[in-house]
């Protein structure tokens, strides 16, 4: 009985494992799509006025985006960007730089 137990949780934390692993790939393939141009991945480049996302606070970078989408937070370039966004994509883009070492 206590054999059975232990399989089960290990299953389960594998297949919560590559689910992550599939939330991170599906945030760098949006990020990439959609935030990258101006955001950059690690940096944005030299000359542009928007802020580096990599390595910040990936609740932070949820809430942020989901007000921008919701325009609680205005900015017309991220309220039309961020209005097309589930929140699946919008916590997959968060986690996905939120990974990102700047």
């Amino acid at each position: 009985m206590k054999l059975t137990h232990t399989v089960m949780m290990l299953a389960g934390l594998m297949a919560a494992g590559s689910s992550q692993a599939t939330s991170l790939y599906a945030g760098q393939s949006k990020a990439a799509a959609v935030c990258s141009q101006c955001h950059g991945i690690r940096n944005p480049s030299a000359d542009a006025p928007f802020p580096p996302l990599a390595g910040r606070d990936p609740e932070y970078l949820k809430k942020a985006i989901q007000q921008y989408r919701d325009k609680t937070r205005k900015s017309d370039i991220m309220n039309a960007i961020a209005g097309s966004l589930t929140d699946a994509e919008i916590n997959d883009i968060a986690h996905y730089y939120g990974s990102v070492k700047p």
